[in-house]
């Protein structure tokens, strides 16, 4: 069985939108640090981490995929980054903000545990800092407001893919029903052409019954006429009132079974 952390995953996808945002963040927190007034040897460092954390971030848009461990890894290094940018400049607050973006990729990538997990890491790695520089009170005050953004984005983007999963069982229900809806009419269709047959052969059962047995009459008189029209005529004349009287009877029969089968078509 293949381990989770040898699988292959691909990584967070923002849109185009999301993209541009996600660097603004990034530029405007290095913009704030290259203008931070702290000491030169601490500004030239972190300045470095950040432009790691940059290249960090912009290799791993462009990758397709990469196992699942990496992932990890990826993210480790990212917070240890930010809370190294935040610790070398506490007073900065702007280096919280990438701890924000951290919690918006890591909900764009895990779900489930991981992705609270690592939420809650961003935070302690955020705080640990600000508590080393300004003590447990004042640290916790400063990093209530990024953490409060971390979970919020991450809940956000739960959220989202909780509706977007929602809309596509909804759709596919949907779908469903519809192809269902069509089979039911197509079963009406076969139905109702099943009914007219049915009823199509009960009228021939009952023109064969009936009619036939009248017509059968009228040829057995009509035989029985000719014989007696030389031999007996008033009895032939009798005979043809028979046949007259048949006649019209058949004509019935048919006339009924016409107008029953003009109503079953209408």
């Amino acid at each position: 069985m293949t381990s989770r952390s040898s699988q292959s995953v691909a990584p967070f996808r923002f849109g185009g939108i999301s993209v541009i945002a996600a660097y603004l963040v990034i530029v405007a927190e290095f913009s704030q640090a290259l203008f931070s007034p702290i000491q030169p040897e601490h500004r030239l460092w972190s300045l470095g981490l950040r432009v790691a954390y940059l290249i960090l971030f912009t290799v791993m848009m462009r990758l397709r995929s990469l196992r699942f461990g990496f992932l990890h890894s990826y993210f480790a290094v990212q917070s240890a980054i930010a809370a190294l940018a935040l610790w070398l400049d506490p007073e900065l607050g702007a280096a919280a903000a990438l701890f924000v973006l951290l919690a918006f990729q890591a909900a764009l990538t895990f779900t489930g545990n991981s992705l609270w997990v690592w939420t809650g890491l961003f935070a302690i790695s955020l705080a640990g800092p600000l508590i080393f520089h300004f003590g447990a009170l004042e640290g916790l005050a400063r990093a209530l407001m990024p953490i409060a953004g971390s979970f919020g984005v991450a809940a956000y983007i739960v959220i989202n893919r909780e509706t977007e999963f929602a809309r596509n069982e909804s759709q596919a229900i949907l779908n469903d029903l519809e192809s269902l809806h069509e089979q039911l009419q197509k079963y009406a269709a076969e139905a109702e052409d099943l009914a007219i047959m049915n009823e199509r052969n009960r009228i021939a059962r009952d023109l064969h019954d009936s009619v036939s047995q009248v017509l059968f009459s009228i040829a057995l008189n009509a035989r029985s006429a000719r014989i007696l029209l030389d031999r007996k005529p008033s009895q032939a004349r009798r005979q043809l009132e028979d046949l007259q009287r048949l006649t019209q009877v058949a004509l019935a029969e048919m006339r009924g079974q016409i107008t029953q089968l003009r109503l079953k078509s209408d």
